[in-house]
């Protein structure tokens, strides 16, 4: 059963900052462990692959897109025009942010897996894997996949409302991103789509901080996109961290909350 407890605000912030910490922390991880680069070395060439062709079609589509949506100047006034003008760019880039991320993850998920199994391994010995099989594990992905890009629509739409569309359309990014991240080791502990959900939502502050902090690091700079690896390791970390080691193995929908640290 999924424990609930009353969050107030200072304990939200700190543990979103506490799941936000998990960035940093899987980038220092993988640096001191050369034996991981090699692993690391495709996905993060995978990443700025995908993500720089997604961005600079979305240079190419941006004015296109924001001719086809902005208003005419003579039909509202120029300050308006101006924020409809940066909240199409701001939802265009994140839109193509979010589908490039999605194809590099997807074609690396293999070597992910591996890269994640052996970042839990260094911090607790062992992986977990419980083993359900090949074709449950393709159809997990293949759902999960399919989940992220399903949000990058909803991004965009989201992101075209003026002044607050942006904010809401990040918050969106950094919850599907969250949960894409942290699919490996969730997944090789049992969880089904459903119960990835679940767990996310029990842990929200802690997904959300590390989902919010993980698309700043992608989106500024450019370059960082290379560290798609390293936000691997540090969601494998911070699974490990909230729901135990590989000797603590949730089946069936048991998602350990707050209450059972």
């Amino acid at each position: 059963m999924v424990a609930t407890t009353v969050r107030s605000l200072p304990g939200t912030l700190r543990r979103a900052a506490a799941g936000a910490w998990h960035v940093p922390g899987g980038f220092l991880h993988l640096v001191r462990r050369p034996r991981l680069w090699a692993l690391a070395a495709l996905p993060a060439l995978l990443a700025v692959a995908c993500v720089g062709g997604s961005l600079a079609l979305c240079l190419y589509a941006g004015p296109n897109i924001e001719a086809a949506l902005t208003p005419a100047p003579d039909r509202v006034p120029t300050p308006v025009a101006a924020l409809l003008a940066v909240s199409i760019w701001l939802a265009t880039l994140i839109t193509a942010l979010a589908l490039g991320l999605a194809a590099a993850l997807l074609l690396a998920a293999p070597v992910l897996d591996r890269l994640s199994k052996e970042a839990e391994r260094a911090d607790s010995g062992a992986s977990a894997d419980v083993g359900l099989g090949l074709t449950w594990e393709v159809k997990e992905s293949l759902r999960s996949a399919l989940y992220f890009v399903a949000a990058a629509p909803v991004v965009f739409v989201i992101g075209l409302v003026p002044l607050a569309g942006p904010p809401l359309a990040a918050l969106w990014a950094a919850r599907a991103l969250s949960f894409q991240l942290t699919e490996p080791s969730l997944m090789r502990r049992g969880l089904g789509f459903a119960e990835r959900r679940t767990w996310h939502r029990e842990w929200w502050p802690e997904s959300m901080g590390f989902g919010l902090l993980a698309l700043a690091v992608l989106i500024v700079p450019c370059a960082n996109f290379a560290l798609v690896p390293a936000l691997v390791v540090g969601a494998t970390r911070l699974v490990v961290e909230l729901t135990g080691g590989p000797n603590h193995v949730p089946i069936g929908g048991e998602v350990a909350g707050p209450q059972a640290l």
